[in-house]
């Protein structure tokens, strides 16, 4: 494995002391976050249930942030304008899906959650008992068992009634700034070959493991965590998107054949955005996506 890594840091540097300003990438072609899209919708078209309000988000997510991003693409490379589009229309681009998603997540009776799962044998048939289904903001603190945070609470000062309502509301702002944050996040990720595909197809399977035991009572009782009926549909999405991620990487690890352009990287982001708050699982979001976080940290005090 040494030899390796030193056999690679030795093609790279041959490579940079050949092509210092990088030519030869110039005619590698972008916008390869198309084939990524269409990698993930297939898949979802055939195998997924469409009247999934979950799955419905998801694919709403992908066209949404993949028509962004090629519009930007676009004028990148068919218009010759290296600024692309617009900084205010991607963010306003981005705050319409977010508040797409939020709202869905408030007002769709389709959303529910149960805080609470246990199952007893009873009659030698095993019998689940949960809590009632509701609309709720909690979340989970990672690494916390028995304990979820609410974040109606930080609002508790506006009497029990209003509080919920500032709880949703804080909830919507955050669903739109999670989406922002990370779409922009793997947009700035995709600066290396390989790297935005490979980083997000990890944090994939994080989220597809976490998809599965939120979906299933079986496992939410026995790890804990929040049952959403429902989100289990969302392991065919994430499975189309581990898979299509993983096809891609054997065109764009180094040297890349092709690369993800805007079309793949805000798309990516905004799909692990969704997610995450679909499942209530956005304060793993610095763990899951650290990556991101410290790459976009970076960017902005250097700028």
């Amino acid at each position: 494995v040494h030899w390796m890594k030193c056999h690679k840091f030795v093609e790279i540097q041959r490579d940079v002391k050949i092509d210092p300003s990088a030519e030869k990438k110039k005619d590698v072609p972008t916008m390869g976050g198309i084939i990524v899209i269409v990698a993930i919708l297939f898949p979802c078209l055939l195998l997924g249930r469409l009247t999934n309000i979950y799955l419905i988000l998801m694919l709403v997510t992908t066209v949404l942030m993949g028509a962004l991003g090629f519009v930007d693409d676009y004028i990148k490379t068919i218009h010759k304008n290296k600024a692309g589009l617009n900084g205010w229309a991607k963010i306003a681009g981005q705050v319409t899906l977010g508040l797409i998603v939020g709202l869905t997540l408030r007002f769709s009776p389709a959303v529910t959650m149960n805080e609470v799962v246990s199952s007893h044998i009873e009659n030698n048939v095993v019998v689940v008992d949960k809590s009632p289904e509701v609309k709720s903001t909690q979340t989970t603190i990672p690494f916390v068992k028995h304990h979820n945070f609410n974040y109606a609470d930080l609002f508790s000062w506006l009497g029990e009634t209003n509080k919920y309502r500032a709880g949703w509301i804080f909830f919507v702002f955050l669903t739109v700034f999670v989406v922002a944050a990370l779409s922009n996040g793997a947009n700035l990720n995709d600066g290396m070959d390989g790297m935005c595909a490979g980083n997000s197809a990890i944090i994939g399977v994080a989220l597809l493991v976490l998809a599965y035991m939120s979906g299933s009572v079986v496992f939410a009782e026995y790890f804990d965590v929040m049952y959403i009926p429902g989100s289990e549909e969302i392991t065919i999405f994430l499975s189309s998107f581990i898979g299509a991620l993983v096809g891609y990487l054997w065109w764009n690890g180094f040297p890349a054949q092709v690369f993800l352009g805007d079309t793949g990287s805000l798309t990516i982001g905004g799909i692990i955005g969704v997610c995450a708050m679909i499942l209530h699982k956005e304060l793993m979001i610095p763990l899951l996506c650290g990556v991101f976080l410290m790459e976009s940290l970076s960017v902005i005090i250097q700028t």
